[in-house]
């Protein structure tokens, strides 16, 4: 049976191009499936994983869908649920300051 074409967020190109301005780099993981998050991040030899939900949409329709919810729950490293680079930004910095202090 034939996998269904990854959705994109609609958010999405702009997101990735905000973190790239901030000098990150972002690789796409959405077409992964099985709950993988949308992106991998980096920067400064570190890696993040974001799932990316669009906040134009209602909050139904921004919640993690069941192989989300699984592979978050299974996966050991970070892993956060953002609607915006600035979110994404956020919580990169106050993880390089835990691991830099």
């Amino acid at each position: 049976m034939p996998r269904q074409r990854a959705r994109v967020d609609s958010n999405q190109p702009e997101f990735v191009a905000a973190l790239r301005e901030r000098g990150y780099s972002v690789c796409h993981l959405h077409q992964v499936g099985k709950g993988v998050p949308d992106l991998l991040v980096g920067i400064d030899g570190r890696n993040f994983l974001f799932e990316l939900k669009d906040p134009d949409k209602p909050p139904s329709a921004r919640k993690l869908t069941a192989d989300e919810v699984s592979w978050h729950a299974e996966w050991q490293g970070q892993v956060a649920t953002v609607t915006s680079a600035q979110e994404a930004d956020v919580i990169i910095r106050n993880t390089h300051n835990r691991v830099d202090s």
